[in-house]
């Protein structure tokens, strides 16, 4: 089986198993969905959504989260880890926003990776899931799942990404990232994971990881 029918039935079965895939961070624009992303990073999903109602009740866009200081949107976001660092990155990208873009979110990689805290794969998300741009946002879930499947060599997220964006067609990208974070969450953990019983790695897996006997 070539790489490419391999990545063809990996992706039938993700889409049997999740046919409908919600955007895991609560938001209401591109935003609160930046704003979510960025607190995502060594945070859950399910954290970050219950940090975020007190937060946006208080500053939904930039020009009122710039009338808080960067301590007083810490003590809010204080559950997520590197409360600091990520309120000050808050602060300075809604300042920026507005200094550069009339506060309005980006919707072009150059602008969003220069603010603040922004990274390429949360610029990514955000071309993604607020504007519905083809991209293939990889995270800590995608990336071991990719090399678990054979479908990267797993050196690192940026080889990641570009061996999946080759693999699979552009107009699966935005759906099939969600379905494989969903995947991974559900059946294929970082830690305490069966090979044997993963519906995908079971087949598809690396033959390394799925024990013989």
């Amino acid at each position: 089986m070539t790489k490419s029918e391999k990545a063809g039935e990996i992706r039938r079965i993700l889409e049997e198993l999740y046919p409908a895939v919600p955007i895991p961070l609560q938001h209401k624009d591109a935003y609160t969905l930046l704003v979510a992303v960025l607190l995502s990073a060594q945070c859950t999903d399910e954290r970050v959504n219950k940090i975020t109602p007190a937060l946006f009740d208080k500053a939904d866009n930039p020009f009122d989260m710039v009338k808080m200081t960067p301590e007083e949107i810490e003590e809010i976001i204080r559950s997520c880890g590197l409360s600091k660092n990520k309120s000050q990155a808050i602060y300075n990208l809604s300042k920026m926003l507005i200094e550069k873009h009339e506060g309005h979110v980006p919707d072009n990689y150059k602008d969003l990776e220069a603010l603040p805290g922004v990274g390429h794969k949360t610029a990514s998300v955000v071309m993604s899931q607020a504007f519905g741009y083809p991209a293939f946002p990889v995270d800590t879930h995608i990336h071991r799942l990719a090399y678990r499947w054979g479908l990267s060599t797993g050196k690192n997220v940026v080889k990641t990404e570009a061996d999946l964006k080759r693999i699979f067609p552009e107009d699966s990208w935005n759906k099939l990232h969600l379905q494989i974070i969903y995947f991974g969450r559900e059946y294929c953990p970082a830690r305490g994971h069966d090979p044997e019983s993963c519906p995908i790695c079971s087949v598809y897996g690396r033959k390394s990881l799925v024990k013989k006997g």
